[in-house]
């Protein structure tokens, strides 16, 4: 059972949680301030710091991130690449005001700690995926060719918003790319190696 002091204060982090999420993903990383996320939540800057430690605390906790990658075992063979790809235009536009996927995306450039968080959301939920599909051997290096792919696709049509990519047809997109996730899942590959963080 927790505290009672934790169940107390449990209402004031989670408003401190979500204002935070909402002002990463607006203003980023390095504009967001402890300040801020204080005055939205609507409680002292001092709260923000003991219950998170520092900004840093804080965005590591507001950046977690479900794909919700949808179960593909009774997916056709060749119909997987463009199920994934269809799905995560499906996540990337949910709640794109908000998408900390995004916010993630913008922030990983240049923080180590988002590109730590980054890795880890697809090393524990993408590369799981893959490996039920293609086995466990070669997975990370088919999941890392695959996020390039998504993960570029994010970054010019949501974050970058080049007008060619903005422009894409969502089905076309699907198409198009879930061609080439589908090859990257099934075909042979080569100079696959271990990953290293």
């Amino acid at each position: 059972m927790e505290p009672p002091s934790k169940l107390r204060s449990q209402p004031t982090r989670d408003r401190i949680l979500a204002a935070a999420k909402r002002i990463f993903a607006l203003e980023g990383f390095e504009r967001t301030t402890v300040r801020a996320v204080a005055a939205k939540a609507q409680c002292n800057s001092a709260l923000v710091i003991r219950y998170y430690g520092s900004k840093e605390g804080l965005f590591a906790a507001a950046a977690t991130f479900d794909l919700e990658l949808p179960n593909l075992t009774g997916v056709p063979a060749e119909a997987i690449g463009e199920r994934l790809v269809g799905h995560f235009l499906d996540r990337w536009e949910r709640h794109m005001n908000d998408n900390e996927l995004v916010t993630l995306l913008r922030t990983s450039v240049n923080h180590e700690g988002a590109r730590r968080r980054m890795y880890e959301i697809f090393e524990t939920q993408l590369c799981i995926t893959v490996a039920q599909i293609s086995g466990g051997k070669t997975a990370p290096a088919r999941a890392a060719f695959i996020a390039s792919h998504l993960l570029g696709l994010g970054l010019t049509r949501y974050v970058l918003k080049f007008p060619a990519a903005v422009a894409l047809e969502k089905r076309g997109i699907v198409t198009n790319v879930g061609r080439t996730v589908q090859a990257y899942l099934i075909e042979p590959i080569s100079g696959h190696t271990s990953p290293k963080r």
